[in-house]
């Protein structure tokens, strides 16, 4: 296509995708066990709202709750994705954008859109693929040291340590790392563990975690498309949790019908397996909310054949009637679009009690809603082992006056201290979100 055509078509698809379509219902009505669900609209092209990019100005950070102050732990980053800390303290940060796509797996004019879109909104720049160190040794909340770890990845988003191992999800496979505690750089070479889904990679991200006695690694797998448009033979081993055995390499699907699992972490209350899950797109800005489930061994959750337990998505050729009627309804609503992707679990006693029993979301935001949703980082209270009431939001203020991102909040975990650390991949900082005073 040439340049001028392109913008032309550009322009125009953004003008149609911008204008029209069904009014929005406020953002809380997708929250919660129960979220409103609504006829769907139907979309040829999805209705867009780009908040464009622009970083963080000087002086401008987020704003936290009531109680909370936010500082940055360390700025300066390249695409800032994925935490995990250390049991010495040190924080891991994958520093990670997609992977180029095979030429015959773009998607075609809609693939073609699409990147466009993504680039608008900040995630068009090249991967680092890397994994960067940080160190904050006297304790004050500010990370000192700031060190390329591991280079030279594929795509890096989750990773765990297990013993003396450290294993990290590329975007096509889980390799390993031999580690020594307060090392500051690994230059080991990678020792491929098991392969993983990736080709076209629609949705590239590998999230990661490790079952408590270390036997098992879990790795959230995304669906290749958004309703399987390009058949079910490229969805294998995807939109679903695969488990892995790391001495043998040996994977077996754990639970599927997830379209986009990303966020993943251990309830300390039932010791289950749970997970923040992308939903389908252009239905229209309602539909279908993003939502956070325990994960049921050998469970399906619907994909790509209904939503939210058993409503059809009559879009999708050939119905499957049977396997709707396995689908299981997930615990908790996160609101439609709002691209839930980081989910971590409350630890310590840092924070104030109401930030004590429950998980803490990272919204990266939507771009197909208006208005706009997510770009915020929430607290979803539990009591025992279950979600219980509205969510609470914790870090807001990515969005400046006139719409546009300066953050984006992506992963979520604590610090040594018990503070909640934030990437935000847009203003390329890692926030740190502690008690005021």
């Amino acid at each position: 296509m040439r340049p001028v055509a392109a913008a032309a078509c550009l322009s125009l698809s953004l003008a149609v995708a911008a204008c029209g379509g069904p009014r929005a219902l406020p953002p809380e009505a997708g929250y919660g066990p129960n979220p409103t669900l609504p006829v769907p609209a139907r979309q040829i092209i999805p209705q867009v709202k780009v908040a464009d990019a622009i970083g963080w100005p000087a002086g401008r950070m987020p704003t936290p709750a009531e109680g909370l102050r936010v500082q940055a732990f360390a700025s300066g980053l390249d695409h800032p994705r994925w935490l995990y800390r250390l049991p010495n303290g040190d924080v891991l940060v994958a520093e990670s954008n997609a992977p180029p796509k095979p030429e015959d797996k773009q998607g075609g004019i809609r693939g073609w859109f699409m990147g466009l879109f993504m680039k608008k909104a900040g995630a068009g720049v090249p991967s680092a693929n890397r994994i960067t160190l940080l160190r904050d040794a006297d304790g004050d909340g500010v990370a000192e040291v700031k060190t390329p770890f591991l280079t030279d990845l594929t795509s890096p988003f989750g990773m765990a340590l297990v013993g003396s191992t450290l294993y990290v999800a590329n975007a096509d496979a889980v390799v390993a790392f031999p580690y020594q505690t307060g090392q500051t750089r690994i230059d080991a070479p990678a020792r491929k563990v098991a392969d993983l889904p990736a080709g076209r990679n629609h949705h590239w991200t590998k999230s990661l975690v490790a079952s408590p006695d270390g036997s098992r690694l879990y790795v959230g797998v995304g669906s290749n498309s958004n309703i399987a448009e390009y058949g079910m033979e490229e969805e294998a081993e995807r939109a679903a949790v695969l488990e892995i055995d790391p001495a043998t390499g040996a994977r077996r699907v754990y639970a599927s019908g997830l379209r986009n699992p990303v966020g993943i972490d251990w309830n300390p209350t039932s010791g289950m397996l749970w997970v923040a899950v992308n939903e389908r797109d252009e239905l229209g800005p309602d539909l279908v909310p993003d939502y956070m489930t325990s994960v049921r061994p050998g469970g399906f959750y619907g994909w790509p054949w209904s939503y939210y337990g058993q409503v059809v998505d009559e879009r999708v050729k050939p119905a499957n009637p049977d396997m709707v009627a396995r689908a299981l309804k997930p615990d908790y609503a996160l609101g439609a679009h709002t691209a839930s992707l980081g989910l971590a679990f409350s630890q310590g006693t840092l924070l104030p009690e109401r930030f004590r029993s429950g998980a803490f979301v990272g919204q990266h935001g939507s771009w197909n809603r208006k208005p706009a949703n997510g770009y915020q980082v929430i607290f979803v209270p539990f009591a025992g082992a279950m979600p219980n009431g509205m969510p609470i939001p914790v870090l807001t203020g990515f969005l400046d006056e006139e719409g546009r991102a300066m953050g984006r909040p992506v992963g979520v975990a604590f610090d040594g201290q018990g503070a909640l650390l934030v990437a935000d991949d847009v203003g390329n900082v890692i926030w740190r979100v502690s008690p005021a005073g």
